[in-house]
């Protein structure tokens, strides 16, 4: 049997393959890098829902619907954003996701996420929330959002790359978590809501919060070599390395660091590049039975802090662009008409009289 089902294919999709010994994704048939490069998020999105919405998206169409999507969410705020007072992000962000009617198209599921964490945000620090401009694409506006301002254009493009680079990276345990509500006839604000619950595990898309402060917590040691022997010594994982899909290296972590160049790499930046040299050699020496490479959690809490997101809004940010990948794979699934219903193995005590 395969553990944790390694290997075991529940489903054939055309949405995205990825090749763990060369560290490449392609999105439909588009490399990653071309996506960054071409596209952009909103292009992704066309790209990703193309045959699944009923017709072809432009990323102009999938801008004016986005935008359009945040219109309206912006005007159902006030159906759950006073109850989530005292709520962590994550709480509220879960709040957000409920409160979602059965019939929300995926535009507009989208339109809840990219202003319900903005105004979260600005509602955990006492500030009112920001009205989204629906002209602007939605990295750009869900940045204005958030700080109240609008972006400067290099930090917005870095920012358009996360949401790029992590719209879509296959089966994981949230996008699974996706497909198997879709498949049972759910609707898509269902499959949603399910899959960010199956994303706020520290394992998955709550990460980035961890692997940031593991790099400050590395920095302030004031030496990183025995920083690192005390921590593999004490059998402890490092935040940020290991992926189970790339296990010879991320490539998203390689756009996220060089759009984090393009805005002006900071000293922490310069620090985590330093320390990612200084932990992949730790780890060679104490975890020589695995292959532990950078994941994009070390660099994507960098840009999210940059981008003054706060640590504990990181993982609903995250969400926030991994949603359209779910909302694809839930549509897919449900075009296939099949529940998904796995077996087990029993391995429990002998059956009795």
């Amino acid at each position: 049997m395969k553990i944790g089902l390694d290997g075991v294919i529940v489903a054939e999709t055309i949405l995205s393959h990825s090749d763990a010994q060369t560290s490449r994704l392609w999105i439909r048939g588009v490399s990653l890098e071309k996506a960054v490069r071409d596209l952009g998020y909103e292009g992704i999105v066309g790209l990703l829902w193309k045959g699944f919405t009923g017709r072809e998206l432009t990323r102009e169409e999938v801008l004016a619907e986005f935008g359009a999507g945040r219109q309206q969410a912006f005007d159902r705020l006030k159906c759950w954003l006073p109850i989530v007072t005292g709520r962590t992000p994550s709480e509220a962000t879960r709040q957000c996701l409920a409160a979602l009617p059965d019939d929300s198209a995926p535009a507009h599921i989208i339109g809840a996420l990219a202003v319900g964490v903005p105004a979260i945000v600005r509602h955990q620090r006492g500030l009112v929330p920001v009205p989204p401009d629906p002209a602007l694409p939605t990295a750009a506006d869900f940045l204005k959002m958030v700080t109240g301002k609008t972006a400067a254009p290099d930090l917005a493009e870095a920012f358009d790359t996360y949401f790029t680079v992590t719209a879509e990276n296959g089966l994981g345990p949230s996008t699974f978590a996706a497909r198997v509500v879709a498949s049972t006839g759910a609707t898509l604000a269902a499959s949603v809501l399910a899959a960010y619950c199956a994303f706020e595990g520290p394992l998955h898309g709550g990460a980035p919060g961890p692997a940031l402060a593991m790099i400050d917590q590395a920095q302030a040691s004031g030496n990183v070599e025995a920083w690192l022997d005390r921590r593999l010594l004490r059998g402890e994982r490092l935040p940020g390395f290991g992926n189970r899909a790339f296990p010879n290296g991320d490539p998203r972590a390689a756009l996220l660091a060089d759009a984090l160049r393009k805005v002006g790499g900071s000293k922490r930046f310069q620090f985590a590049t330093e320390f990612e040299r200084s932990a992949l050699f730790a780890l060679a020496r104490y975890r020589p039975d695995k292959a532990l490479r950078p994941n994009l959690e070390i660099y994507a809490g960098l840009l999210l802090d940059a981008c003054g997101i706060p640590p504990d809004a990181f993982t609903p940010a995250f969400a926030t662009a991994r949603s359209v990948g779910w909302l694809a794979h839930a549509l897919e699934q449900k075009a296939t008409g099949r529940m998904l219903r796995p077996a087990s193995r029993y391995v429990g005590p002998a059956a009795g009289d």
